[in-house]
C-alpha cells in the first residue's frame, strides 16, 4: 500500500496509508449558488474591504459561503482524513474506552454510532470523533492513533484557529462595522472553549434503508456555535434549506472549504446573520454505496460570553436592537452544551418542530 509521511515543524510524524479521495458524482444536481472567497486577498492593500463586501449578503441572506487559498495545501488536508479513517477503523470496544460525556453536553472525544433518532426507532448513521484544542484545562485520554499525531493535529488546528477563522472574524467585523477585532477578541485559541476538530463518517445504507429513512442521513439543523468549516468532501450530501423553501445541494468544489454561520453569530446580531438550516441526505447513485468521510472545524466562543446582541452601527441603522428570543442572559458555552445534550432527546417528526433548549429559546428541526 502507498504510503506517505510529512513533517510538521520539522518532527517526521508516523506513516499513514495515503487517503485518497472519492470521485465527484456524475449526476447534475441542483447546486445551491454560493460566494466564494480568496483570502490570499485578505492582506492586500483594500482586500479585507473588499472581500467583506462580498461576504454581506452570503451572511445575512444564505448563511453558507466558500473560502480558498486559506493555507492549508490538499497534502495536509488529507493527512488529516487519513488520521480520520484510522480513528473509524478502531474497534468499537476500543473507540467506547474514549466516549464523550454527551448526557452533560460535552463532544469532547467519540460520539457512538446510532447515538441520536432520526425516527422512531431508526437511529442515525454517524460515528464522530471530536479533538478539543490542546490545551490543559481540555485535556483527555485519546486514542494511540491520536497521540501518535498529536504534533500535527495541533499544528493543522492552530492554523485554522489563529489564522483562517480570525480572518473571517475580522471580515464579519466589517460587515457589522465594528472594529476589526471586537469579534475575535472571544475567539482565541488560549481561551476555554469548545472549539474543535471532528472526524465524522456516515457509514453508506443499502437503497432498502435508505427508504426507510426518507433518505435522510443527518435532519435540517443550525449549528451551535459561531462558525463551522467542512474540508471538501467529494461525495454529494449536504443540503442547505433556501429562502423560497426549497433545498439545494452543496457543491464540493475543489481546493475550498464550505463554511457556515451558526447560532452564536446570529444571536449576537439579532437574527442578521444567518445561523443556516442544512442537513445530510443519502448520496445520489454513483455515490450511494460509500461511506462518508467528513473533516470539521466548529468555532465556539469563549465559554463565559453572553448571547446578548452586540452595539453594531449597522444593527442600530436596522432597529436591531433586542435580544434575538430573550437569549441575552444565556451564556454561549451554555448555549453549547445544552445543544449537545438536545442531540441525544427522542426524534422530531412531521416536517419541522420547534424544541425548547435553554431559557426559554427555542429551535427547529426540518426533515
Amino acid at each position: 500500500m502507498t504510503t506517505v509521511t510529512q513533517t510538521i515543524s520539522g518532527v517526521p510524524t508516523k506513516q499513514l496509508p495515503r487517503y485518497e479521495q472519492a470521485a465527484e458524482s456524475k449526476h447534475e444536481l441542483d447546486w445551491a449558488d454560493l460566494v466564494t472567497l480568496d483570502l490570499s486577498k485578505f492582506d492586500t492593500p483594500g482586500g479585507k474591504q473588499a472581500l467583506a463586501s462580498q461576504l454581506k449578503d452570503a451572511v445575512h441572506n444564505v448563511g453558507f459561503f466558500y473560502i480558498n487559498n486559506f493555507g492549508l495545501d490538499q497534502e495536509q488536508v488529507d493527512r488529516q482524513f487519513a488520521i480520520g479513517k484510522e480513528l473509524f477503523a478502531l474497534p468499537t470496544e476500543e473507540k467506547l474506552k474514549y466516549r464523550a460525556d454527551l448526557e452533560h453536553g460535552n463532544y469532547n472525544g467519540y460520539r457512538p454510532l446510532g447515538s441520536g433518532e432520526l425516527f422512531p426507532g431508526l437511529r442515525d448513521n454517524v460515528e464522530m470523533y471530536n479533538v478539543f484544542k490542546y490545551l490543559p484545562a481540555l485535556e483527555r485520554m485519546q486514542p494511540q492513533v491520536v497521540n501518535e499525531h498529536r504534533q500535527e493535529i495541533e499544528s493543522f488546528q492552530r492554523h485554522i484557529a489563529e489564522d483562517v477563522v480570525q480572518k473571517l472574524l475580522v471580515l464579519i467585523a466589517i460587515v457589522l462595522e465594528l472594529p476589526e477585532d471586537y469579534l475575535t477578541k472571544g475567539h482565541k485559541y488560549d481561551d476555554v472553549s469548545e472549539c474543535h476538530l471532528r472526524y465524522m463518517i456516515y457509514h453508506a445504507r443499502t437503497p432498502e434503508e435508505n427508504e426507510r429513512y426518507q433518505n435522510l442521513y443527518s435532519r435540517g439543523h443550525t449549528d451551535f456555535g459561531s462558525l463551522t468549516l467542512l474540508f471538501r468532501q467529494p461525495i454529494a450530501a449536504l443540503q442547505i434549506l433556501t429562502a423560497d423553501g426549497s433545498w439545494k445541494w452543496v457543491k464540493p468544489h475543489a481546493g475550498s472549504i464550505t463554511v457556515n454561520i451558526a447560532d452564536v453569530l446570529q444571536f449576537w446580531t439579532a437574527g442578521y446573520l444567518k445561523s443556516s438550516i442544512h442537513r445530510v441526505v443519502a448520496p445520489p447513485p454513483d455515490q450511494s454505496s460509500l461511506d462518508r468521510l467528513g473533516l470539521l472545524y466548529f468555532l465556539r466562543p469563549a465559554m463565559d460570553l453572553s448571547l446578548k446582541t452586540v452595539d453594531s452601527p449597522l444593527l442600530k441603522r436596522l432597529g436591531l436592537q433586542g435580544d434575538e428570543g430573550g437569549a441575552g442572559n444565556i451564556k454561549a458555552g451554555d448555549w453549547v452544551r445544552a445543544r449537545v445534550k438536545g442531540n441525544l432527546d427522542k426524534a422530531v417528526v412531521g416536517g419541522h418542530k420547534e424544541k425548547s433548549v435553554l431559557g426559554g429559546v427555542k429551535v427547529k428541526y426540518y426533515e
